[in-house]
């Protein structure tokens, strides 16, 4: 499933159900599509409280994590637009004998209306500014559940066409009450009921203002797929919020995991600085759906930085095969490089895989694709990258250029934000 299939998807449901409760000569009017758009706000924010749960079956649904997260930051984006038009255009017609399902003095009606608007505009632009610090945002991110509730508030109190019993009522009821479960569980149950596990830190190795973290489970690991990422929360002050990071590793020994992580923002730089063997970390695992794709003739691998991670892991897994038939190009800059390229190389000759540097512009990577395509058909290479946004656009270029599929390119979304 994609965004759009779910921002459609809401949107058909509920002008549907909606339709159905008033009479059809009213249905081309400015209430009827504020009423439309603001019902559909409210499932929207009751979905993106279910995306966020972290559940198995709704990360399934959407083939990885990073899908569930793009989607969950749409929804709300949607949500806020269509929730403007709501507010300034009435939402009602003395045609619809329009009743409240949960009577409120007018004060606290009004009060409600104007306090849901203002709560899911705080939730939406907290969650789009990326200037807030990470430890600040994920607390004010925190109130997205209580003020869900006030917006839940609004809809019993407003006065509208929708009956609890009718399909629209139970259409809202069903996503609200889902809503609300989901919320309460990622809010107060998940660090006690998700798929966690306690680590300590076995060896630190730093370079060019990056760390490779080693960890080894204190009682008992988790299993993993090669490519997949996990939720890191360094049990030391000031390093506890859960930051997401590949696994760098795969079937290592005693359970052991391994993060790549460069200092690139608060928390990143000051684990990069902090970080020590002995220190004991929750890591909340395993997520996502990075895996190699078995029916290509031709894999092309491109990881740029620390997006080297998941290739690192796919090298490692002791069930990996058919390496003959992969190419990894790794992008870095000479006095940024970390892990060295001498290391990647050896790791991909003992596997059998092919290695290219590409240490500036996109050079190598042009004449890496080139070669592919006179040897293998385009529509049998597959592309696999992890890397900026920047390097993934100019991927797309080359793709395009040498005739090969936009569907045989495979990635991951790391904006969480």
């Amino acid at each position: 499933m994609k965004s759009w299939h779910c921002i459609i998807g809401i949107l058909v449901i509920t002008t549907l159900t909606l339709l159905i409760e008033i009479p059809i000569d009213t249905w081309l009017t400015s209430a009827t599509l504020s009423l439309i758009l603001g019902t559909c706000a409210l499932v929207y924010m009751a979905a993106s409280c279910l995306l966020a749960s972290r559940w198995g079956v709704v990360e399934n649904l959407f083939g990885g994590l990073d899908r569930v997260y793009e989607s969950h930051k749409w929804l709300g984006i949607w949500a806020l637009v269509f929730a403007t038009y709501h507010f300034v255009f009435k939402a009602n017609l003395d045609v619809w004998n329009s009743v409240p399902i949960l009577e409120l003095p007018k004060y606290w009606t009004r009060l409600v209306r104007q306090l849901s608007y203002v709560a899911l505009g705080l939730i939406v632009l907290l969650a789009l500014n990326r200037n807030i610090p990470y430890s600040l945002w994920r607390w004010w991110h925190k109130l997205s559940g209580p003020l869900f509730l006030i917006v839940i508030l609004h809809w019993l109190s407003f006065k509208s066409p929708i009956t609890l019993f009718s399909p629209s009522g139970i259409w809202l009821a069903l996503t609200c009450g889902l809503g609300v479960l989901a919320a309460l569980y990622k809010l107060v149950l998940y660090p006690f009921v998700a798929r966690a596990g306690e680590y300590k830190v076995t060896a630190v190795n730093r370079g060019n203002r990056a760390l490779h973290l080693t960890l080894e489970p204190i009682h008992k690991g988790f299993d993993f797929s090669a490519g997949q990422f996990a939720f890191l929360a360094m049990q030391q002050k000031g390093l506890r919020e859960p930051h997401p990071f590949t696994i760098a590793s795969a079937g290592g020994q005693n359970g052991q995991v391994e993060f790549i992580i460069r200092g690139l923002g608060d928390y990143t730089k000051k684990l990069c600085e902090c970080a020590k063997a002995g220190m004991l970390a929750t890591i909340y695992a395993p997520y996502g759906r990075f895996k190699r794709v078995s029916e290509a003739e031709r894999e092309i691998w491109i990881g740029a930085g620390v997006g080297i991670s998941p290739f690192i892991s796919w090298l490692q897994d002791p069930n990996g095969k058919d390496f003959e038939r992969a190419t990894l190009v790794y992008c870095f800059t000479p006095s940024r490089a970390f892990p060295p390229s001498e290391e990647l190389e050896s790791m991909t000759a003992m596997r059998g895989a092919q290695f290219v540097r590409n240490t500036g512009g996109t050079e190598q990577l042009a004449e890496t694709l080139r070669e592919a395509v006179a040897q293998t058909k385009p529509q049998q290479i597959h592309v696999s990258f992890c890397g900026p946004k920047g390097l993934l656009d100019k991927v797309y270029e080359l793709m395009e250029i040498n005739r090969i599929p936009k569907a045989n390119l495979h990635f991951e979304l790391f904006e969480f934000r």
